[in-house]
């Protein structure tokens, strides 16, 4: 999942920033509002963590702006605006959550896990298409009868998959789902991911599509 992060707070941008990246989620961030909206207009992300107090244009602003636009990326607001007034308004203006400053970052990631179930249109914890299954709390994969644990970026790239649905996935809609901005990807780093995930769960776990892309794949069928 490719994460937005808009908040000025350097310090606590900087702390969001390493706890996405070392739960396997690509993140990006920006500082104001008009930023955020450059940003949304020009990059797709799976959810945004969205900070009110922000210079330029308010968080309610971009949040107004964002539905106002007929997009329904989650927004995830995180702010020290703790009025109830305000909460229930900013989740009435299209927000899905609302924490409150100062936050667990457990917490915050747990969130992030509702937001990955929804998107994969599934109500329990782990994330399944056909014959795997991804634990986001644990970043343990099921492959058929083989179980593993992945890297950040192995589950990354395989939730990335599976997220889309069993679609064939290209090499740069991989590459924006395991990387951010700021992270430089080497020219086969794809392959090199894969390659881990095929050594770990099996070589039909991820097919390749020529040309294409990869997308997820089938079990080996045992003789009877």
């Amino acid at each position: 999942m490719r994460i937005l992060v808009v908040e000025d707070d350097a310090m606590i941008a900087d702390a969001v920033l390493q706890a996405l990246r070392d739960a396997a989620y690509a993140a990006d961030r920006v500082g104001d509002g008009q930023s955020a909206m450059a940003a949304l207009s020009g990059h797709n992300y799976d959810a945004v963590l969205l900070d009110l107090g922000l210079p330029r244009k308010d968080g309610m602003d971009v949040l107004r702006h964002i539905r106002e636009a007929g997009d329904a990326v989650p927004v995830l607001v995180m702010t020290a605006r703790d009025a109830v007034a305000e909460r229930i308004a900013t989740l009435d203006l299209g927000a899905d959550d609302y924490l409150v400053k100062p936050f667990d970052v457990n917490e915050l990631l747990a969130r992030l896990r509702a937001v990955g179930r929804r998107l994969a249109g599934q109500a329990t914890s782990e994330l399944v298409h056909g014959a795997l299954s991804l634990n986001p709390g644990t970043h343990r994969a099921r492959f058929g009868e083989t179980e593993c644990e992945l890297s950040a970026r192995e589950f990354a790239l395989l939730q990335a998959l599976v997220l889309r649905r069993g679609a064939i996935v290209s090499r740069e809609n991989l590459e924006t789902a395991i990387y951010g901005w700021n992270e430089e990807v080497e020219s086969n780093a794809v392959e090199f991911l894969i390659h881990r995930a095929r050594r770990k769960l099996g070589v039909s776990v991820i097919r390749n599509v020529r040309g294409v892309g990869w997308t997820l794949g089938n079990p080996p069928t045992r003789d009877p």
